[in-house]
């Protein structure tokens, strides 16, 4: 049986993750995707990035919570991400809840 085909070149298969984030962008992507394998919500997009301490990344995602009718009555939140310099998802929380329709105060 023969491995992978990174493995048969001596590349771990975490290899990817191991090179670190190559900007806002690629710091966006990882941490939707590592919220959104955590939480059962659908996600809306992402609202702010920044570098965080020690190279790391906080990203905000805006996630909707409960969907109603009409849709500008819906819950939405926004979760702070934060990565470590190489993208891995160290933790997160929820920072706000709101309502799809309201204004910014």
């Amino acid at each position: 049986m023969t491995e992978s085909g990174e493995r048969r070149h001596g590349k771990a298969p975490s290899a990817t993750r191991e090179r670190g984030v190559r900007g806002a962008q690629d710091a966006a992507e990882r941490a939707a995707e590592g919220l959104s394998s955590l939480i059962r919500h659908r996600l809306e997009g992402v609202s702010a990035v920044r570098r965080g301490d020690e190279d790391g990344w906080i990203v905000n995602v805006d996630v909707l919570e409960l969907a109603r009718i009409p849709d500008t009555t819906s819950l939405l939140a926004v979760y702070e991400v934060e990565l470590d310099a190489s993208g891995e998802l160290t933790q997160y929380r929820r920072i706000a809840r709101y309502r799809r329709g309201a204004q910014d105060q």
